[in-house]
């Protein structure tokens, strides 16, 4: 009976050994996996495109003075028949043509006290407002402009809130293809780290989608625009 006791004992304690060695080695080589899953290398991609403006937003801006309130809104209403038809004859479509109500500024009104008297009492403000797709004819037509200067009609430029401005619309068209171009060149980079460093480009651990840019190419060309995105990725390394 003794000896089945001790028997029995020693089966049991044979299995508590080998449970615990495998235990450890377990515990071991997951340490040793999760060692290793802790090596990474972030890298970025950039994928950058340069494409026209496919809208552009034009508003002509003219002036008047007078001292007869009547005789600047018949004014006005010439120059604006003016530049309607010289945008009409520019292949300008009509549709695209909006027009504010004019805007008539007394001083004799503004004036609070001093001497001061201005040579023209009123002051008349107009905008016609051209929106286009067809960006390539209406940059045409503005380089033209200076012909209705010579027919008298007085341009205003200094209104920030009145310049031209080129708008690009098209960006969800080209997002899919920007973002595998930047990851492609940011899996290249990884991958050539990796080469470098004696290692193997294991997934992907984290990864960033930078915010999509638009901006001017320069001031002298805000028609053409670029389109800019990084990604930013962080792979795993292994040996």
């Amino acid at each position: 009976m003794q000896e089945t006791n001790h028997r029995g004992a020693f089966i049991l304690g044979l299995f508590i050994f080998l449970g615990l060695a495998f235990l450890g080695y377990f515990i071991g080589t997951s340490a040793i996996k999760f060692k290793e899953y802790e090596r990474s290398v972030t890298v970025k991609g950039l994928s950058q495109k340069e494409l026209p403006a496919d809208i552009v937003l034009w508003p002509i801006q003219f002036e008047r003075a007078d001292n007869n309130l009547e005789s600047l809104y018949l004014t006005l209403e010439k120059d604006r028949q003016k530049i309607f038809g010289f945008l009409i004859s520019n292949s300008i479509n009509e549709k695209q043509i909006s027009i504010s109500p004019p805007s008539v500024i007394d001083k004799l009104a503004q004036q609070y006290g001093g001497n001061y008297k201005a040579p023209f009492r009123y002051t008349g403000y107009q905008v016609v407002t051209v929106y286009s797709t067809q960006v390539d004819i209406v940059r045409k037509t503005i380089n033209k402009l200076a012909q209705l200067g010579k027919k008298g009609i007085v341009f205003k430029s200094d209104d920030y809130r009145h310049n031209t401005e080129y708008i690009f619309t098209r960006l969800n068209d080209i997002k899919p293809g920007m973002i595998e171009e930047a990851t492609n060149k940011a899996r290249q980079v990884a991958q050539k780290f990796a080469k470098d460093s004696d290692s193997k480009l294991g997934k992907i651990k984290k990864a960033r989608q930078g915010q999509f840019s638009i901006r001017d190419r320069d001031k002298n060309n805000p028609h053409i625009k670029v389109i800019r995105v990084v990604s930013t990725i962080e792979y795993y390394l292994a040996d």
